[in-house]
């Protein structure tokens, strides 16, 4: 571990800090989450625990309550603002007589915590950090130096959402345009007879083409841009958030590489090569058949439409899913759906998707560590099969949603993605990249961007390391 990194990182903290000691942090008396303190309850082990994602509030009030009933103990939820969320909790855990003993942290800050001493390696009691009850991904994101330091809770990553009703049109329309090209189908039949045999053809080559509907590359789905014929009410094939890098990743993921598997190894950073420049000729040609301005284009609206029937496919996160089943048991979802790993840019060019991993991490200046890391534990084992039907948010834990077949998708995604870097030296990777998809978008020239990309991402990292 460089000396240098560890000290850019305490002063990082420190400095940003200053400001806080004329302000105070919450106190456990007066915020949200403190149901569990009672006159029953004084004398207990007790442990203070930090987030700052009010939809989490339920989740966790419930999580303590339950943990502190099981284990004679007191759980106190703090709600903290998330605005220099790791500086407070460094403050308070320095200065305040109420120290976060345990919190939720975004994976990729986890290098900034481990190093100021606000993360500590996991106790695992119950061997819970295993690939049995964990993908890889989510592993990886809260490994730092081959070091487990946090508890993987929930995940964010992307997959591929397709109007299902519209992919049985293609097909049939398809497998009847085959059958009249080939001369095996009267569009004017009179022979009933005929008619029956006909439509057993069409029935089994229908099947046969709705089997291979749903894209594994893209040049499938710009082969069904050709070949479809888009209903009435319908505007285009495919439309996504084209902004955000989120739902742009996948297609470089396999091959742009910043701090390995993990993130956090400053000896893996391969951005200038041949298949990343690859893949990314391939999102500038996008632009022709899938004409979208990116600076007018949004999640919510591009889902919004989804659900109107506007579009074949789309590119979502989780939170899709949940707003599918909504808008399905309003019934004002006019189609069937189905949600598919996103495809691969060519038979020769493999896609990766990004995700970021919430965590719980337990703090190194806590004086209850070792049931810190029980409630962590218990937080993200047991407890996570709550998390969905209470926040939304899907657990990293294989566990899960087993009855789930469309977060099952995005669990299959998630345990082959790339999590996003955790290196001091490439906070701004996701800014940076953000912008040279939004040239390239706009027809700029790739070859020099990932060459200055890769320049700017290396100068980083290696001064870093100096």
């Amino acid at each position: 571990m460089h000396l240098k990194k560890r000290l850019t990182a305490a002063a990082a903290i420190l400095a940003m800090t200053a400001a806080l000691l004329f302000i105070g942090f919450p106190e456990a008396g007066d915020t949200e989450g403190t149901e569990g303190f009672t006159p029953l309850s004084a004398g207990k082990e007790t442990i203070y625990f930090w987030y700052s994602d009010e939809n989490m509030t339920n989740f966790l009030n419930s999580a303590a309550v339950s943990f502190g009933e099981k284990e004679n103990v007191r759980v106190i939820p703090v709600l903290a603002s998330d605005s220099e969320y790791l500086e407070a909790l460094n403050q308070a855990s320095v200065s305040s007589d109420q120290v976060p003993d345990a919190y939720l942290v975004s994976h990729d800050s986890l290098e900034k915590a481990y190093l100021a001493g606000l993360a500590e390696m996991v106790q695992d009691p119950e061997n819970i950090c295993n690939e049995t009850n964990f993908p890889p991904a989510a592993l990886s994101a809260v490994s730092y130096q081959g070091k487990l330091v946090a508890y993987p809770l929930f995940f964010e990553t992307s997959a591929l959402v397709y109007n299902e009703t519209y992919l049985a049109e293609w097909a049939s329309q398809t497998a009847m345009k085959e059958l009249l090209n080939a001369g095996e189908l009267d569009e004017n039949p009179e022979d009933t007879d005929g008619i029956a045999v006909d439509e057993e053809q069409l029935a089994v080559l229908t099947e046969q083409y709705y089997g291979e509907a749903v894209p594994e590359t893209i040049d499938d789905i710009l082969n069904f841009a050709d070949t479809f014929d888009v209903p009435l009410g319908a505007e285009g094939v495919m439309k996504w958030d084209v902004s955000d890098i989120f739902y742009n990743y996948w297609l470089v993921g396999n091959y742009m590489i910043v701090g390995g598997d993990s993130g956090d190894d400053p000896q893996k950073v391969d951005i200038n090569n041949p298949q990343t420049i690859q893949c990314l000729e391939v999102y500038k040609a996008l632009n022709q058949f899938f004409s979208m301005e990116a600076d007018t284009v949004a999640y919510e609206s591009v889902v919004e439409e989804f659900c109107q029937g506007k579009y074949v496919f789309t590119i979502g996160t989780t939170d899709v899913v949940k707003r599918l089943e909504e808008a399905e048991a309003e019934g004002s979802l006019g189609f069937a759906y189905g949600i598919a790993k996103l495809p691969h840019v060519s038979e020769e060019l493999l896609s990766r998707t990004m995700s970021v991993t919430t965590a719980v991490a337990v703090n190194g200046y806590s004086g209850h560590r070792e049931l810190a890391n029980r409630f962590a534990s218990y937080l993200a084992g047991e407890y996570a099969s709550s998390l969905y039907d209470m926040t939304g948010k899907v657990a990293s834990s294989l566990n899960t949603e087993k009855d789930n077949a469309l977060l099952q998708v995005f669990k299959t995604e998630y345990a082959g993605s790339v999590p996003l870097p955790k290196m001091l030296e490439t906070g701004n990777y996701w800014l940076q990249l953000e912008g040279l998809f939004s040239r390239v978008w706009n027809g700029a020239d790739v070859t020099a961007l990932v060459q200055e990309l890769g320049d700017q991402i290396a100068a980083q990292v290696n001064a870093g390391r100096q």
